[in-house]
Order: structure tokens, then C-alpha cells, then sequence
């Protein structure tokens, strides 16, 4: 009998801890559903130490409406971070819960370096990205890059060089064009058209190059470097275009003076 009491107390007390942890978690889930702990406000700044230039929180609230799901206990952080990142002009995305309704939110923006293609730009890390491009300050001149999928990186890469050969001579590059054949096309800021042609050292379409083919640094190299006496020589007279696809040398014709171009 002494074990049958025993046993009898084992069970009593089961159940009453079971009752009181029943008890204890409807009183959480209880508390947890509460509205005061919906969220209420999103705190929305810069993760790079300056203030947002193009991500509006009229913007990322917009963009988030209808679509957060949980309170302060219950949001998924990580699906709260993929979906303000869909915000226009957000790069990178950082998420906190702020007691006991609030969220903070540190975004990294991003930094448009060009327009790509037709519809698109792309930033300093040779990332494609949609956005309005209405909202790039007038007084801001970006270059236009194109080229097929994928080669964001490749186009970009080319653009710095360009960039920094042309730039001892007062000269900007304004579009960059690779084709579907991977061949390169160049247009300055005075107008000058630059025809570069293939380049077998970043060739994906050929990646071995074609025989006798100068690599793509080399014919700027020359070119830039003639360019002193070579506007000299000119005088007034302006370059229409240029072509560098000569294994020994380069192409050029005046700007329409006469009709009879000049090599």
C-alpha cells in the first residue's frame, strides 16, 4: 500500500505541474499575442555614418506595407531582411527588435556608378540594380555601360581602366559598349568614337583569343600615348573616331570639315 501512495502522490503532482505549465504557457501566449506588442515603428538610417541619399522610409514603408508579418516575439528577421532589400535603391539591409514594438533597421544603399543597358544602373561593386533613375540629381553625370548578362563585372572592370588612362587628359568616358560577340566600343566626352574590337585576354566567347590579337590594354596604351602629337598635328581640327584594332597601329577620322575622311 505504502507504494500504491507513492505512486498515487507521483501522478498527483504530474498532472498539477502539468496544469500549472498549461497555465503559465496560455498566460504567455496570451501576453505574446497582445496588440500593444504589434509593431508600431520602423527606424530606418544609414549603416554607412551618412545620410541616406536615395532610399526614402516613405519608400521602404511602402515597400514592407501589407507585407511584415509577427509582432515584436514573432517576426521572422531574416524574411523581414529579404523583404525591405527589395526596397528601391537598398543594397544590404540590417534588422533589430527595439522593445517593445519597434524595429531598427541600418540600410546600406546603393551607390550608382552607371546606367546599364536600357532599364537598369549598376553600382561600385559591378552589381546590376533596378531603380528610378528620375532620382539621380541633375548635376550628377554618369556614364552609360552596356553588355550581355553577366557581364557586369567584366564592363565595369573595363571602364576603370579606360577611366583612369583617359583622365591625364582631360577626357571622361561616357558609354562603353561590349557586344554580343565581346567585341568593345568606346565613346568619349568630346564626341570621340574609339572601336577597340575583341579582346583576347577577357574573351568568354573565345577565351583563347585570336592569333595576332592585341590585348585590350595595350590598344589603348598606344593610342593614349600618341595622343599629345597627335593633337598637336591637328591643331583645330577634332577626331570623329578612332580605330584600334590595327596590330600596328590606329585609324582615325576627322570630324565632317570635308567629305573625304582622313586616315
Amino acid at each position: 500500500m505504502f507504494s500504491d501512495a507513492r505512486l498515487t502522490n507521483l501522478i498527483a503532482n504530474t498532472l498539477a505541474l502539468l496544469a500549472v505549465s498549461a497555465l503559465v504557457i496560455g498566460v504567455v501566449v496570451w501576453a505574446v499575442r497582445r496588440p500593444y506588442f504589434n509593431i508600431e515603428r520602423i527606424q530606418i538610417e544609414s549603416s554607412q555614418g551618412e545620410p541616406l541619399a536615395y532610399v526614402t522610409p516613405e519608400g521602404v514603408k511602402a515597400t514592407i506595407a501589407g507585407r511584415l508579418q509577427g509582432n515584436f516575439f514573432t517576426v521572422d528577421l531574416d524574411q523581414s531582411r529579404a523583404l525591405i532589400e527589395t526596397a528601391p535603391w537598398v543594397r544590404r539591409a540590417q534588422i533589430r527588435r527595439v522593445w517593445p514594438n519597434s524595429l531598427s533597421v541600418r540600410i546600406e544603399e546603393q551607390q550608382p556608378l552607371a546606367y546599364w543597358n536600357e532599364d537598369e544602373m549598376i553600382n561600385t561593386w559591378g552589381e546590376s540594380f533596378s531603380a528610378n533613375k528620375a532620382v539621380v540629381p541633375d548635376d550628377v553625370d554618369l556614364p552609360q555601360l552596356s553588355g550581355p548578362p553577366n557581364s557586369e563585372r567584366l564592363v565595369v572592370q573595363r571602364y576603370a581602366e579606360l577611366a583612369r588612362w583617359f583622365g591625364p587628359l582631360d577626357v571622361q568616358v561616357s558609354e562603353v559598349t561590349l557586344s554580343p560577340r565581346y567585341a568593345w566600343d568606346v565613346v568619349l566626352s568630346n564626341g570621340m568614337q574609339l572601336s577597340l574590337g575583341r579582346d583576347p585576354a577577357a574573351d568568354i566567347a573565345d577565351p583563347h583569343g585570336r592569333k595576332g590579337a592585341l590585348p585590350f590594354a595595350v590598344r589603348v596604351e598606344r593610342f593614349v600615348q600618341a595622343w599629345p602629337a597627335l593633337m598637336q598635328r591637328l591643331g583645330d581640327r577634332a577626331l570623329q573616331s578612332a580605330d584600334l584594332r590595327y596590330p600596328n597601329g590606329f585609324a582615325i577620322t576627322l570630324a565632317p570639315v570635308s567629305s573625304t575622311p582622313v586616315k
